[in-house]
């Protein structure tokens, strides 16, 4: 891990960009250390969703917490997948026409499932080896289909908030039934780009003993602010 550039806030908070190879990434740690680690999922374009993701950061060291995220492949300045980009562009198609879309989701989630994965697995490698970074671990985001993986092949994540934004492939059902880890699960119950009823069957999925669905009103970025408090007293009993 290399740190390319540092920014100490008037509270005292240090904010990081950094690299892992070829990927990019933010740090955020609180005045207090050694403090537990929330990683951030996005859905990509790390600079795009900077003010939303520094945001969440804030949220995070208020209570305690460092927060880190990472550029997804094929996302930001990092390369291109044809495949992807033609999946996505037939994702698009095939909504607007009303047409069945869960082979094209199949072709565009599951091959970045399979490569972010490994990736936040090694940034985790990372990052827990810092001396301001301590376990426990959280996963706090979308996309929701990569924080099901997480969930289930990764022990150092003890507790997770999972946006319900975003197609999860059918397949990936049968790893959810395999996650127990608490679980926040945040719904807009309007949201223009995502399958309520699949997000409301993949919650009832997930065999976690603790699982809590908040479902508002709302499009995509319509999430009131009160549930990022709410998310945060989640992980404030889980990781602390």
């Amino acid at each position: 891990m290399h740190f390319t550039s540092e920014q100490r806030r008037e509270n005292g908070s240090l904010e990081r960009d950094f690299t892992l190879g070829e990927i990019p990434g933010i740090l955020w740690t609180p005045t207090s250390s050694p403090a537990p680690l929330i990683l951030l999922g996005h859905p990509g374009g790390l600079r795009t969703m900077y003010p939303r993701l520094a945001g969440r950061a804030r949220h995070c060291m208020a209570n305690g917490f460092a927060a880190a995220t990472i550029e997804l492949p094929g996302s930001g300045d990092r390369p291109r997948s044809t495949d992807a980009e033609q999946a996505r562009a037939d994702l698009h198609r095939a909504l607007a026409a009303g047409q069945p879309v869960d082979e094209i989701v199949d072709r565009l989630v599951i091959p970045l499932v399979e490569k972010a994965v490994p990736e936040w697995q090694s940034t985790l490698d990372a990052l827990l080896s810092l001396p301001e970074i301590s376990g426990p671990v959280g996963y706090s985001g979308g996309v929701i289909a990569i924080g099901i993986r997480l969930a289930v092949v990764e022990p150092r994540i003890v507790a997770a908030g999972l946006f319900a934004g975003s197609f999860v492939p059918r397949a990936m059902f049968d790893e959810a039934r395999r996650v127990t880890i608490p679980l926040h699960v945040l719904l807009q119950w309007d949201d223009e780009g995502n399958d309520r009823q699949l997000a409301l069957d993949l919650f009832d999925a997930f065999d976690s003993r603790e699982k809590t669905l908040q479902a508002n009103m709302g499009g995509h970025a319509g999430v009131p602010k009160f549930a990022a408090d709410d998310a945060g007293r989640f992980f404030v009993r889980h990781l602390k």
